[in-house]
């Protein structure tokens, strides 16, 4: 029997964290992040990590576990993730995926294979070259020569899958589009549940700004320049996070605070614009809008609680 898995997602400042704590108290839970951040110690402000208080006793994975000069990325996310699913399972518990990074949850759900055509980095090693040279438009302008779907899903500035994708074009002759493809047609393993939170958008933008406000008030720019006296340097991928790539402009002099924050704001925006299209374009996903349930989470609990009970049969505290 495919043992049961659920999945709390939606975009940026919707209010995942604290739906997931509730959900996962409510039906014995672990909570794995799938959050390409909040993976990384020292770095707590930028990226809205969860507190130790507010997980209520509910244990946590793949917070904390990386330092900022490792890399993280969809395959070390998966390989994670799986461990920590098993580990769930084997205390008898119920494992929650919560966080908005849409490309590992569908990972995670679907087994992708992330398998690297043999230890020929040649390609990649030119790529990233070129990408030094010339830019991330470049690159991406060769990603849409060769696969325009792809470079329609992939932001130029995740140069890192960027660079993947024309790789593995390169290496096989078969677009990366059309591998995933085939790879998201597989079943999943799980028994699962995935649920996209959403809100309207000018109530999301709202919670963006006054998000970032917030960081700016906990100390945002203080743990930057703690990070940038570490050695954290901007090419490393930690330091390519929403936050965190701003604020070292402006302490480098590229921008003023004002300005560094009107853009974090306006490149969160973009990024939850994003993330609502990814989560569109996926399978099997039961959307939950909060204007529906008058914005109360504990209506929207309650729906999650009923369809966990018909789906599982299980008690709910």
């Amino acid at each position: 029997m495919m043992k049961p898995l659920i999945i709390l997602t939606g975009p940026t400042a919707v209010g995942k964290t604290a739906l997931s704590i509730r959900l996962a108290k409510a039906v014995g839970g672990e909570i794995i992040s799938a959050d390409s951040m909040q993976v990384y110690r020292h770095m707590d402000i930028g990226s809205a990590k969860i507190k130790r208080e507010e997980m209520e006793g509910v244990p946590h994975y793949l917070i904390d576990v990386l330092d900022p000069d490792e890399a993280f990325n969809v395959t070390v996310f998966q390989k994670m993730a799986k461990e920590a699913v098993e580990e769930i399972y084997s205390h008898g518990h119920i494992p929650i995926v919560a966080g908005g990074t849409g490309f590992y949850i569908q990972a995670l759900l679907y087994d992708i294979d992330f398998s690297e055509n043999g230890e020929d980095t040649s390609i990649r090693e030119q790529l990233e070259k070129l990408g030094e040279e010339k830019g991330a438009e470049f690159l991406h302008d060769l990603l849409r020569d060769i696969d325009p779907e792809s470079a329609e899903e992939i932001h130029a500035n995740n140069r890192k899958r960027v660079i993947r994708a024309i790789e593995y074009y390169r290496q096989t002759g078969e677009r990366i589009s059309e591998h995933n493809k085939r790879e998201k047609q597989k079943e999943s393993p799980y028994d699962f549940l995935y649920y996209v939170i959403n809100t309207d958008r000018a109530c999301l933008y709202e919670r963006i700004g006054r998000r970032v406000d917030r960081m700016l008030e906990q100390g945002l720019v203080e743990e930057v320049k703690r990070l940038k006296d570490m050695g954290c340097t901007r090419n490393m991928v930690s330091m390519q996070g929403l936050g965190y790539k701003e604020i070292l402009d402006y302490l480098q002099g590229t921008y003023t605070l004002k300005e560094a924050l009107s853009i974090l704001k306006r490149d969160t925006r973009h990024f939850a614009k994003r993330q609502i299209t990814w989560f569109k374009r996926e399978r099997d996903v039961r959307w939950l809008n909060l204007p529906d349930f008058d914005n109360d989470i504990e209506k929207v609990l309650e729906k999650i609680l009923k369809d966990i009970n018909e789906m599982y049969g299980l008690e709910t505290r």
